[in-house]
């Protein structure tokens, strides 16, 4: 009963229950370590203003660009859990460092120490998801992705949940440096759920030959940049991702202006942000729990990744008709909600069709240094705009044409996946 139960509504078989819950408890941690330390984050990168940020965007790009050939070369020399347990390791160490900078070394905390950590954290951020979701797409088939993606996407949820509660108990009686021991601590906790997974059932995948998950990947450090350059597919999935930073971009930048424009006073500030953080975590748990499953199940990823720049174009025209604080809640709401619980779950998808390096490699570079080009154009973007003093009108006549674009892709990316997915079986000699 409670199987046929568990199916119906999440889409997860009863053999799959367990790497589902490991699974999602690894993205609970990651989620968690990470909002623990975004207030820190935020209020250290702010110390120049808001117009400083949009140069912290490029600082953050020429860094993944950086580290990716390192990445890389990671990917390409050891196995899976060395390289995963690595990534998190060093990352891990260095929220350590900056912890002690924060304890021992107060005084020499300023303006350029803060810049410095926003655009680590912005690294850390990006590489810490990218590579629990390079791990899933590794894990499981297209089918089960389809099914299970959202269900685990919702431990990242709860943690995305818990985090900023736990930040605001902590922050008090212990310090804000604190926060930083508690983030590397749940990092440790997600790589050993990472283990954890990797003792489970050695593959998942229900076609094809079993993977050796021990074996070394090989190549080059530069093979994701390669790999992208050379395949039409990886490239789509570059242009929706770019247009996808674009996009969250000027909504993250529009919602500072608005919000700078009603006063400043911090309490009524964080009451809005609050509102809007509540409203989009409760929604985006319903969406990952129990709709985005039976979504890109039944109506297909093209549909699912169609359904975020349709979004991102009746919220941009609706501010631009109704330019209300209301509106903006309403859509800032509805379009993280739909990022995280649909958009993002179908994403993921689209990496299990091709080939294991281009999981971790070109994956990498697309999720870290293409999104943060996308954040760089969308800053720059909204800036040139607010300087010639155009409105969200003018931003709408960008965002919209912008959106119809990317809905494009995502349909093609849909039709595209399904046919690589056909390729595959027929190679292997699996039905479809």
């Amino acid at each position: 009963m409670a199987s046929a139960l568990l199916q119906r509504f999440s889409n997860i078989r009863r053999e799959e229950a367990g790497p589902v819950l490991v699974a999602a408890l690894f993205f609970f941690c990651v989620l968690t370590a990470l909002m623990v330390v975004r207030p820190a984050r935020e209020a250290l990168g702010m110390q120049r203003g808001i117009e400083a940020l949009r140069w912290l965007f490029l600082g953050t790009v020429l860094v993944t660009l950086l580290v990716n050939p390192l990445f890389g070369w990671l990917v390409s020399r050891f196995r899976r859990i060395a390289f995963v347990s690595a990534t998190y390791l060093f990352f891990a160490l260095g929220l350590l460092a900056f912890y002690a900078l924060l304890a021992l070394a107060p005084a020499s905390i300023g303006a350029r120490t803060g810049q410095v950590f926003y655009v680590w954290f912005s690294v850390f951020n990006l590489f810490a998801t990218m590579l629990f979701w390079a791990l899933m797409a590794d894990r499981f088939s297209l089918e089960q992705a389809k099914r299970l993606f959202g269900a685990i996407a919702v431990g990242g949820t709860l943690g995305a949940i818990f985090g900023p509660w736990l930040a605001g108990q902590l922050a008090k009686p212990l310090g804000t440096p604190a926060l930083l021991l508690v983030a590397a601590g749940f990092l440790v906790l997600a790589l050993g759920a990472a283990w954890w997974l990797g003792r489970l059932r050695p593959d998942l995948r229900e076609s094809g030959p079993p993977r050796a998950e021990h074996a070394v990947i090989g190549g080059s450090a530069w093979e994701g940049l390669q790999s992208v350059a050379r395949s039409p597919y990886l490239l789509a999935i570059c242009a929706y991702v770019l247009i996808v930073a674009i996009m969250a971009t000027f909504l993250y930048f529009t919602r500072l202006q608005m919000v700078a424009a009603l006063g400043t006073n911090v309490d009524m500030r964080t009451a809005i942000f609050a509102r809007i953080d509540l409203i989009t975590q409760v929604t985006t748990l319903v969406l990952q729990a129990v709709i985005t499953g039976h979504l890109m199940k039944r109506l297909g990823v093209s549909v699912t990744l169609a359904l975020l720049p349709l979004t991102a174009a009746v919220g941009f025209l609706g501010l631009a008709l109704v330019a209300s604080l209301a509106a903006l809640i309403a859509f800032e709401a509805a379009f993280r909600a739909v990022q995280r619980g649909i958009m993002r779950p179908s994403r993921e998808t689209l990496f299990t069709v091709v080939p294991r390096a281009d999981r971790y490699k070109a994956k990498a570079f697309i999720d870290t240094f293409v999104y943060r080009t996308g954040d760089v154009v969308g800053a720059q973007t909204e800036g040139v705009l607010k300087q010639l003093g155009m409105g969200l009108a003018a931003l709408a006549t960008v965002a919209v044409p912008l959106a119809a674009v990317w809905m494009a892709l995502g349909i093609w990316l849909g039709y595209a996946q399904r046919a690589r997915s056909r390729a595959t079986a027929q190679t292997e000699g699996v039905p479809a």
